[in-house]
């Protein structure tokens, strides 16, 4: 006796003590004296199904038979039977009577009769639909007769149910019983609650009670007379109530009539075993079955065969019950991608079925699988998942994208394939508002800062435009930090010219975010040079531009004269309102044919044919927008050595969190750069001021070059007084004197050299400086600086401003020497 658990209550409404379910509204059909309850665990409130027998005593047939279907339904499993949970029988004293309950917990199912009114499929759907249904219970029944030489007794609608995912299982065991041929006493019965079972199901045998005929015939002879009355009671939509309306055959498809006739025959022997119902019923032969059973069996298939199935899958799903494809096909799939099993397109069929999902049930049933696919090595899938991130980059929460998307994403900003790159730079438009500002200026600016100085113009070109459309989520500190420096240090002197057109309209795309200083000294004068570039497209972008600052810089003006302090320092008022969109991406000139771009020397004035204009302000669709080339040919494109900034391929994690370059300390630069805060407090504005007030000196000589101040002195007294003149109003912006080999003058004050803040860095010597924090701070340049040019030259061995030391010969050369010195 299955007696796991007793319980006293007050009463039968109080419910159970110590079980570990909540039982639900029952549902309005179900095998037998049963009752088919919803549910829910006490634990984690996942969704079960109870089945509860009553019986006022423990020796009840009911409860005997009950018992023998819990006992078979525990040890029985198969796929398309369904699954056992838990199980206990309590004893319930409700005044002077005692009632007995047996209780079995199994996996959340319905009842199929409710499933089929819910669904309501009709024509081709329905028969597609049911003749994958019967297509399962068919092998459950193969199952129990062929390899567990068990017979069912009784296959009908009611001991049908269906999972959550429209799968249809068997159940009802409680007649379950071995098939049994040799048996001595053949007048006993072989299924001990025979009388379980509905006259109108009984097979004409059954019906008499004749055994001996019964063990003489194949151990599927009762259950292929069930499945021929499931088949009826399908299709007639009515409940089999006798024998005879198993005649009427107007309901039954065509294609499944014989089998449905030899299910049914008058002779038990003759009957159709269920394993060949399954293999050679035409009926089975459809679009929905076929698909399934592919995709149940996906791992035993080769690439090529994924391959062609995953590229014919989108068409086929629309042709698909819908219902049927967002419950069975779409769990399959998520799993199939998720465990590796399927190729890389099934991406965008799973993407396309989770379209049609609402907004929770999408979170629940597709982004955790994609959440894990970005984990994945496989480098097509990355490709697909970049390519298609703007179909569910709004679903993803912000905790998610930080610290468990990002980290893996990150590693393609370093990968070797340039079109991997590039699509990973891309996805930022979409992850980067996202993103904690900890991440941003600890990582994502590393990385572009990376990326502006890549060997593609192309990517070059496309981080300056994200760096313009995700300007408002860095804080204003890092915004002074980078902005500026990334667009007029780097972008504006970018030899590719796309590069430069980008960086103009980027400028004036985050101009609310310049102060009119910035404006005047570091933004306006370097535009104004790019009047006279090369390229036509250049040259107008950045007249446009200058026109766009100096409308600024002439309404700032007009404030200071009316007495408005306020206007004087903030021009996010004065901004261009054409330029505050989106930068629209430049067009890739990443090609897939392993062809490298052409170095920026070779590109001509035409070359912005094949690029879109930076100033277009392309909605997000358009932006994250790529070449119909890239997704098809994408191996040919993964595969060609790209020469990458790091040894990385994969999406691991990065060695130490930092990037192995032997150039670091000149690709990395105006993120690690000091905030302009911290710089010293005269302006640029105010040294130009008092330098133009203050009249200019005569170079003071040194003491130790007497010789040298003399002849100088003669030169200039030849000279007539009007010409000494001009020369020293020219002499404060005239080309600095060549260096001498004699020390050095001293360096002036701060006081005495008010063009210091704003000169030009001195030129870098052939020996390498050493990285210093002060070196950092007096020269917030010399991160993103040109590196120096790389020559023959060795540094110096020992100490500063001393000569190398002589190198001894080569012990190799001495000897050579001595032997042939030996010859002679």
């Amino acid at each position: 006796m299955l007696k796991f658990l007793k319980g006293v209550v007050a009463g039968s409404g109080a419910g159970l003590k110590d079980f570990p379910y909540n039982i639900g509204e029952p549902y309005s059909s179900s095998w037998g004296s049963w009752t088919h309850y919803g549910g829910t665990s006490k634990d984690d409130v996942s969704p079960v199904s109870i089945f509860s027998l009553s019986g006022n005593s423990s020796q009840d047939g009911h409860l005997l038979a009950g018992r023998n279907g819990v006992k078979r339904l525990r040890t029985v499993r198969h796929p398309n039977i369904l699954s056992f949970v838990h199980s206990t029988e309590v004893e319930v004293v409700d005044g002077s009577m005692t009632k007995h309950t047996i209780y079995i917990v199994t996996e959340p199912v319905m009842p199929l009769s409710e499933k089929i009114k819910e669904l309501n499929l009709e024509g081709t759907q329905r028969d597609e639909y049911y003749a994958w249904g019967l297509h399962q219970i068919a092998k459950a029944v193969s199952f129990l007769n062929n390899d567990c030489k068990l017979v069912h007794g009784n296959v009908c609608l009611t001991s049908i149910v269906v999972t959550q995912t429209l799968d249809w299982k068997l159940h009802a065991f409680d007649v379950l019983s071995e098939f049994d041929g040799s048996i001595e006493a053949p007048n006993e019965s072989m299924l001990q609650y025979e009388w379980l079972i509905g006259s109108q199901y009984k097979p004409m045998e059954l019906a008499k009670s004749d055994w001996v005929s019964i063990r003489k015939s194949p151990p599927w002879a009762i259950d292929s007379w069930g499945l021929g009355c499931l088949i009826y009671e399908l299709f007639s939509g009515m409940k089999l109530s006798k024998t005879e309306e198993l005649r009427n055959i107007a309901s039954i498809p065509k294609s499944l009539l014989p089998d449905y006739q030899r299910l049914l025959s008058s002779s038990p022997s003759r009957r159709l075993n269920p394993s060949k119902l399954i293999d050679n019923s035409e009926y089975f032969q459809n679009k929905l079955v076929e698909t399934i059973q592919f995709m149940e069996i996906l791992n035993l298939k080769d690439s090529v065969e994924k391959d062609s199935f995953f590229r014919k899958l989108p068409n086929l799903v629309e042709q698909l019950p819908r219902q049927i494809v967002l419950k069975k096909l779409l769990p399959l799939l998520a799993s199939a991608l998720e465990f590796g099993s399927a190729a890389a397109p099934a991406l965008t069929t799973l993407l396309k079925m989770g379209s049609w999902l609402s907004v929770d049930e999408f979170s629940v049933k597709v982004l955790p699988s994609i959440v894990k696919l970005f984990a994945s090595p496989d480098r097509a899938v990355r490709v697909g998942l970049l390519q298609h991130i703007d179909q569910f980059g709004e679903s993803l929460t912000a905790q998610l994208v930080d610290e468990q998307i990002f980290p893996h994403v990150a590693t393609g900003f370093s990968d070797s394939s340039a079109f991997l790159r590039e699509l990973t730079l891309k996805s930022m438009l979409v992850l980067a508002p996202k993103l904690s500002q900890r991440t941003i200026s600890g990582s994502l600016l590393k990385y572009l800062s990376k990326l502006q100085v890549d060997e593609e113009p192309a990517i070059r070109t496309n981080t300056t435009i994200l760096l313009g459309n995700i300007a408002s989520y860095l804080n204003e500190g890092m915004r002074k930090r980078v902005l500026i420096n990334a667009f007029t240090a780097r972008a504006l002197r970018d030899s590719f010219s796309p590069a430069r057109a980008a960086g103009i309209m980027a400028l004036c795309a985050t101009s609310t975010y310049y102060d009119m200083t910035e404006i005047a000294t570091r933004i306006l004068p370097i535009i104004v040079v790019l009047t006279i570039d090369p390229d036509p497209d250049v040259r107008s972008k950045a007249f446009q531009a200058v026109d766009q600052f100096l409308q600024i810089a002439r309404q700032n003006h007009e404030k200071l004269n009316s007495g408005d302090a306020g206007g004087a320092v903030d021009s996010g008022a004065l901004s261009m309102t054409g330029n505050t969109g989106l930068l629209g991406w430049a067009m890739s000139s990443l090609t897939l044919k392993g062809k490298v771009s052409e170095p920026v020397s070779t590109v001509s004035a035409n070359a912005n044919s094949s690029l879109v204009s930076a100033s277009s302000t392309a909605t997000s669709a358009e932006a994250l927008d790529t070449r119909t080339e890239h997704s098809t040919s994408i191996s040919s494109s993964l595969d060609r050595p790209t020469p990458s900034l790091t040894s990385s391929d994969s999406w691991g994690e990065l060695q130490n969190g930092i990037f192995h370059d032997n150039n670091d300390s000149e690709k990395e630069g105006w993120d690690d750069m000091e905030p302009i805060e911290e710089l010293k407090p005269p302006t640029h504005l105010a040294s130009i001021q008092a330098a133009q007030k203050r009249p200019l000196a005569q170079p003071k000589q040194h003491a130790e070059n007497p010789s040298k101040l003399n002849n100088a002195k003669a030169s200039i007294s030849t000279l007539t007084n009007s010409k000494a003149e001009d020369d020293d109003l020219w002499g404060s912006i005239s080309v600095p004197v060549p260096s001498s080999t004699s020390k050095p003058p001293l360096k002036p004050t701060a006081d005495e050299d008010l063009w210091g803040s704003i000169a030009a860095p001195p030129p870098k010597t052939n020996s390498r400086p050493l990285k210093s924090t002060a070196a950092n701070d007096d020269d917030p340049w010399a991160a993103i600086a040109a590196p120096p040019p790389i020559t023959k030259a060795k540094p110096l061995s020992v100490g500063r401003g001393r000569g190398t030391k002589q190198t001894n010969a080569k012990l190799g050369a001495q000897r050579i020497d001595r032997t042939s010195s030996s010859g002679m």
